[in-house]
């Protein structure tokens, strides 16, 4: 059987070609025998640089990419990261169509609720009761309160007139004369008064003269009345017999001092009641029947 050139099994060494073989370059340097054609290596440069050319596309992309999303500033990622917005959450979880609610939940609504409208009744009831009584419609009274004092009445029994050295009286201007005070006080220390304190001070009444004193200054009350005609008396509360007499523009002087009366009397105040009486003297007896005619 005959072997073919160059088997190695049949000891005789392959020749050399004469001529190389269809598309094969003759190599002057490590090979001598037939290298890769053009078409083969053409194809090897083509596909690297096609490789080459995806990833430059690949990388210009993604830097087009990350130019495209700094442009836009959407806020959708941070560092290369997504970041979950609104609507990726809605998306992502959407709400049921009736939300349930727990029990606990319900009764600490409803609770919150009432609280709320409590309160706001609370404070339209303040504001209502603090116009009423603002306007005087409404009369808030705490606790069970002091006891009402009595009336006072115009006192009504016969009074000795006291010793003028005996009379300390305070002096008050409530006209609109000046000095008006201070002119009374030297008359009346004239006369042997004790003159206490000479000042101003209003008065809400229009008589001429004004003398206050308290239940054990009746007498130098009525004293005070005798030197002021056409004077009023009003009763306070004070525990001595210390009287006030206040001067009014109504004024015109004191009565003459040889004029004044000093037998016993009643006081004159007509602003309380029951009136004054008049001194028993002065009540007139009862008429006697008259005797029946003779026949």
């Amino acid at each position: 059987m005959t072997r073919p050139l160059g088997d190695p099994s049949s000891g005789v060494p392959p020749e050399k070609p004469a001529f190389p073989p269809s598309g094969v370059k003759p190599s002057a340097g490590k090979y001598d025998g037939a290298v890769p054609g053009d078409d083969v290596l053409l194809t090897v440069r083509q596909r690297r640089r096609a490789a080459k050319e995806a990833r430059r596309q690949a990388k210009d992309a993604a830097y087009d990419q990350r130019q495209q999303r700094k442009r836009n500033k959407d806020g959708t990622s941070w560092n290369g990261r997504h970041i979950v917005d609104e609507r990726g959450l809605a998306t992502t979880f959407p709400e049921p169509e009736t939300p349930e609610f727990d029990s606990s939940m319900v009764r600490r609504r409803i609770t919150h609720g009432a609280v709320l409208v409590l309160l706001l009744a609370l404070v339209v009831a303040a504001l209502v009761l603090a116009g009423m009584v603002q306007r005087g419609e409404l009369e808030l009274k705490f606790g069970n309160g002091k006891p009402a004092a009595a009336p006072v009445t115009c006192p009504v029994e016969t009074l000795k007139l006291p010793e003028n050295k005996d009379v300390t009286v305070n002096v008050f201007n409530g006209g609109s004369t000046e000095g008006q005070a201070g002119k009374v006080a030297e008359e009346l220390k004239a006369r042997g008064f004790v003159i206490g304190v000479v000042e101003n001070q209003a008065t809400e009444y229009v008589a001429p003269t004004i003398v206050v004193s308290g239940k054990d200054g009746h007498g130098a009350a009525l004293s005070m009345q005798r030197n002021f005609a056409n004077s009023e008396y009003v009763q306070d509360d004070r525990k001595d017999s210390t009287v006030d007499v206040i001067v009014t523009s109504s004024f015109s002087g004191l009565v003459d001092a040889a004029a004044v009366n000093t037998e016993p009397g009643v006081l004159s105040c007509p602003r309380l009641s029951p009136p004054p009486s008049p001194p028993p003297s002065a009540v007139p007896p009862p008429a006697k029947p008259a005797p029946p005619a003779a026949g």
